[in-house]
């Protein structure tokens, strides 16, 4: 069938985008795009087919996929419901560690909304912004399921053993030491120092971190003592203790390399947690830098609230975006709305 065409040039171009550069949210558009093809191509060839086994093979598990939707939506509320006890019974009752709980009751609160069908509760005159918010939750949803794919393509980039820098982004000390979060990141950037100079001549470990208000010392600092103790040389080592948040980590430790190497060449990854990978790579081509990423794992439980966190950093980041989409949206909403008392 011809139809096949599609989905095979959609896989090209996805290809062509992620290879040149992983760290974009299109590639999880472009990736989700071809899917959908691919999956309208299976289904119209098995119709297509004269075969009743294949028909079966291809129809079957998408309806059970279409009639599990529903349970799996609810199994992930009372999911996001439990991760939420977890993690602030571990962390602490803190905002930032409730977002897991925020999101269940949106899920709940979106189960719900067919029953209660709070648009029947207000004039007919409102429905134009009833339906305006409709479609506005619609545009996050995909956009979420692009962020989603595109984080998860990401895990699947590998640099090579030909790094003159890693750049280890700081996360905050506890008591002026490093906590377990930040010492997996810096244990990270060991390994693949490791790994590389068993092949090769060793890179430079770039510590980056400012000193917070709370703390006594530069994170840089702390980490880089906390790497030596681990059998790091210190002249493998370098600090770049200015930076407060992501962008700047990446902007003063390119400054560092830049002077370093005098307008020569080089290559450059970054080590942080496997949730923050994704939007680490955004601030480094940001930044101007050519750099990607390896992710230390983080604890289960954990993960969720990150990232989410991490989505909703990545929404304040594409604000000026979204609002040319949003924004329009609601100002068409609000129109109508108004004409429908008039008219």
């Amino acid at each position: 069938m011809y139809f096949g065409i599609i989905p095979l040039i959609l896989f090209i171009i996805f290809l062509i985008s992620y290879l040149k550069d992983p760290r974009k949210i299109i590639n999880g558009l472009l990736f989700n795009i071809f899917i959908c093809s691919f999956l309208l191509f299976c289904v119209f060839a098995s119709l297509a087919s004269d075969q009743y086994l294949l028909r079966m093979i291809v129809i079957i598990p998408l309806i059970a996929l279409i009639v599990l939707i529903p349970f799996a939506i609810i199994a992930l509320m009372f999911g996001l419901f439990l991760n939420a006890r977890v993690l602030m019974k571990r962390e602490g009752r803190r905002l930032a560690n409730s977002l897991t709980l925020l999101v269940a009751l949106g899920i709940l609160l979106f189960i719900l909304l067919p029953i209660i069908y709070p648009a029947s509760l207000f004039s007919s005159h409102l429905q134009p912004i009833f339906g305006g918010i409709s479609l506005i939750t619609f545009y996050f949803f995909i956009h979420l399921s692009n962020f989603l794919s595109a984080y998860f393509l990401y895990q699947f980039n590998r640099p090579r053993l030909n790094q003159d820098y890693i750049i280890v982004l700081g996360s905050g000390l506890i008591n002026d030491k490093v906590p377990p979060l930040l010492a997996s990141r810096i244990q990270k950037a060991i390994d693949f120092y490791h790994k590389q100079a068993a092949v090769t001549s060793p890179p430079t470990i770039i510590f980056s971190g400012g000193q917070g208000p709370d703390e006594g010392l530069p994170e840089a600092e702390a980490m880089q003592k906390f790497a030596i103790e681990k059998g790091i040389p210190i002249e493998h080592t370098l600090q770049e203790n200015q930076s407060v948040n992501t962008y700047q980590n990446m902007l003063f430790s390119k400054q560092i390399m830049d002077d370093s190497k005098q307008g020569e060449a080089y290559n450059s990854i970054f080590a942080t947690n496997n949730f923050h990978l994704f939007r680490a790579g955004i601030y480094a081509r940001l930044a101007g830098l050519n750099s990607q990423g390896i992710g230390a794992k983080t604890a289960f439980y954990y993960w969720p609230n990150a990232m989410i966190r991490e989505y909703v950093a990545i929404v304040v980041m594409g604000r000026k975006r979204h609002m040319k989409i949003v924004g329009p949206i609601l100002g068409i909403s609000i129109l109508f709305s108004l004409l429908s008392f008039f008219i």
